[in-house]
C-alpha cells in the first residue's frame, strides 16, 4: 500500500493510492496516518477496505508528510562510506545518532524556508523507515518485523549551525520546513530490499546526488536494532537513515542553497519530491 496524508497545513487527512491513479480519502475507515493505523492490525485492516468505495481526493489537493503525530525523528549520520570521505570525516564503527525536531517536517512539495541567518543550506536525499510496531532491545533479525514501511526524506541542513555553532548537529537540521516527507509511506510489504534501492536528487535540474541505499555503510534492520538498545521505537517514530555523496558541502568550492532554487528528489519505488528554496 501506499499511504499519505492530503490536505492544508495541521488539517490533513488520510488518503491511499489506488491502483487506479486516484488518490482516495481513508477519513471514513481512519482517523490519520498515525500511531495505531500503522501496527500490523492496523494495516490489515486498511488492506480489507474496497478502495473503489472511498472518496477520490481532488486533484492537485497538496500532499502533506507521509506520517502523522510522529514521536521521534531519529537521524544516522555518515551512513554512506563515500559521504563520509567528502565530508572529511571518518567512516564511523558504530550508527552516529541525532535528533532531528518534529516539528521540521512538512509536505514533500512544501517550499524549504532558509532561517534569516543561515549561511549554508544544503540537501540530503535519504531513506526514512516508518516504524509499525514498538522495538525494545530487538535483534536485527526480527528488526524489520517492527517496520511499517519507507519513505523518501530531504534532510535539509544547515551547515554552519551543524558545525561552526558548537554543541551538537540538531541545531543544523531543525529549522521548520528542513524535514519534507513523503510523498508516501509505502508498507514493507512493496519493499523487496531496502537496501538496494537508487536514490537521487537534483538542484536546478542538475544531477548532484545519484547513489543507492546498497552504499549504506549500517543497513536498516541493523539500525533498527542498534537504536531499539538505547530507546524504545514507537508506531510512527521516523528513522532518517542518511545520505548518498552528492551533498553541496562536499563539492569544490562548496554550493549551498539560495531563494529560487529548486530541489527534485526520489527513491526508487518511493515517489518523489519538489522543493523551492525561499529566504525566511
Amino acid at each position: 500500500m501506499k499511504l499519505l496524508r492530503t490536505g492544508p497545513e495541521n488539517a490533513e487527512r488520510p488518503a491511499i493510492l489506488h491502483s487506479d491513479g486516484t488518490v482516495r480519502d481513508l477519513s471514513g475507515v481512519v482517523e490519520d496516518i498515525a500511531g495505531d493505523t500503522l501496527t500490523p492490525e492496523g494495516l490489515d485492516k486498511l488492506r480489507r477496505v474496497n478502495l473503489g468505495d472511498l472518496p477520490v481526493v481532488e486533484d492537485g489537493t497538496r500532499i502533506g508528510a507521509c506520517v502523522g503525530k510522529v514521536g521521534k525523528f531519529i537521524c544516522i549520520g555518515l551512513n554512506y562510506a563515500d559521504h563520509a570521505e567528502e565530508s572529511g570525516m571518518a567512516v564511523p564503527s558504530e550508527p552516529v545518532i541525532f535528533m532531528k525536531a518534529t516539528s521540521a517536517i512538512c509536505g514533500p512539495n512544501d517550499d524549504v524556508i532558509l532561517p534569516p541567518a543561515a549561511e549554508k543550506g544544503d540537501w540530503e536525499v535519504e531513506l526514512g523507515v516508518v516504524i509499525g510496531k514498538e522495538a525494545k532491545n530487538v535483534s536485527e533479525d526480527e528488526a524489520l518485523d517492527h517496520v511499517a514501511g519507507y519513505c523518501v526524506i530531504n534532510d535539509v541542513s544547515e551547515r554552519a549551525f551543524q558545525l561552526e555553532h558548537g554543541g551538537q548537529w540538531v541545531k543544523g537540521k531543525s529549522a521548520d520546513t528542513f524535514g519534507p516527507t513523503g510523498p508516501w509511506l509505502v508498507t514493507r510489504d512493496e519493499v523487496e530490499d531496502p537496501g538496494n534501492l537508487s536514490m537521487w536528487l537534483e538542484l536546478n535540474g542538475e544531477r548532484v546526488q545519484d547513489g543507492s541505499t546498497r552504499t549504506m555503510v549500517f543497513g536498516v534492520a541493523h539500525v533498527v536494532s542498534y537504536l531499539s538498545r538505547y530507546m524504545s521505537l514507537q508506531p510512527g517514530d521516523i528513522i532518517s537513515t542518511g545520505t548518498p555523496p552528492g551533498v553541496g558541502l562536499g563539492m569544490t568550492p562548496p554550493k549551498f542553497l539560495k531563494a529560487g532554487d529548486e530541489m527534485r528528489l526520489g527513491i526508487e519505488g518511493l515517489g518523489e519530491q519538489h522543493q523551492v528554496v525561499r529566504q525566511g
